[in-house]
């Protein structure tokens, strides 16, 4: 599997972009999660050998972290057109994972040329919260440990790994969560912290329960979509971001194509194998739905 790294143009500064597979294939836009990087793709790459899988560090995370607010999905949208333009790609299946669902779902609104299908991992619809919770602990409540990770300090990076060792939701363990998580850091020792800006992360989950911009393209969705869902949430509880009956009834209002992924949890629904196989699955039924329209 080969790899390549661009560093691209938006505003503020340059944006960290990692590209597997084929130079030559069919392009996937993949876009990652609230705390994660584009490493987060590396189990699915694995599945898309002859796809050209063009993944970002969204702005305030991994390499693209010191990239200055404001953030939100509109701005998210509008780095991932600019990503395209200047890797010249006209067009590409978008595969986002959580909050990079959000975004992808906005990029199909403000930049509908630029989207050939959706594929959507656990995220892209609003969380069914509390309505009386304050916008403003949404990512405490939502993210839990993920979030308050990220104002810790860590001696070392073995340290890091066992801080994710324990966590619930990585019990398979596999070497691209290794990779995943060692990307994650910045600094050097004794002091390395996570990549992820408190400021990005609290500006973005404003936006999970809702948006003005969100629901606009949710409201006027043109692409075909499929819905993933993680059959358990950030804790490896259950039932997850999306409950069974709050996901089919979403899907069925929309128009989605809900498929539930049993035995993978939010994080594993990318990092995991069994998770990977069913997002690439989707993926290659988007890439020849959109060569059957082309």
């Amino acid at each position: 599997m080969t790899y390549r790294s661009h560093d691209v143009a938006v505003r503020g500064g340059t944006m960290h972009v990692g590209e597997w597979g084929d130079p030559q294939g069919t392009p996937v836009l993949a876009v990652h999660g609230i705390t994660a990087s584009h490493r987060s793709w590396g189990q699915v790459a694995r599945r898309l050998p002859r796809v050209r899988l063009i993944a970002p560090d969204l702005r305030g995370r991994g390499r693209s972290r010191d990239l200055p607010g404001p953030y939100g999905m509109p701005v998210h949208a509008d780095d991932l057109a600019a990503v395209l333009t200047a890797l010249d790609v006209p067009s590409a299946v978008v595969l986002g994972h959580s909050m990079g669902a959000f975004a992808s779902v906005v990029l199909s609104r403000r930049h509908p040329a630029r989207v050939r299908e959706l594929v959507l991992v656990d995220g892209g619809v609003p969380l069914d919260l509390d309505p009386d919770l304050d916008p403003a602990d949404v990512g405490t409540v939502v993210l839990g440990p993920a979030a308050q990770r990220l104002a810790m300090t860590f001696p070392t990076r073995e340290a890091y790994r066992e801080f994710w060792r324990v966590h619930p939701a990585f019990a398979e363990w596999n070497d691209v969560i290794e990779d995943y998580v060692d990307y994650d850091l910045y600094g050097t020792e004794p002091d390395l912290h996570p990549s992820t800006t408190i400021e990005a992360v609290t500006e973005d989950s404003l936006e999970l329960a809702g948006g003005d911009a969100l629901l606009d393209a949710l409201a006027h969705l043109t692409h075909r979509v499929a819905w993933l869902r993680a059959e358990r949430g950030l804790m490896d509880e259950e039932p997850g971001l999306y409950s069974p009956s709050y996901a089919r009834a979403n899907a069925d209002r929309l128009g989605l194509d809900l498929t539930d992924v049993p035995g993978t949890n939010h994080y594993t629904i990318t990092l995991g194998p069994t998770g990977a196989d069913a997002v690439a699955d989707a993926v290659r039924r988007a890439l020849t739905a959109a060569e059957a329209t082309a």
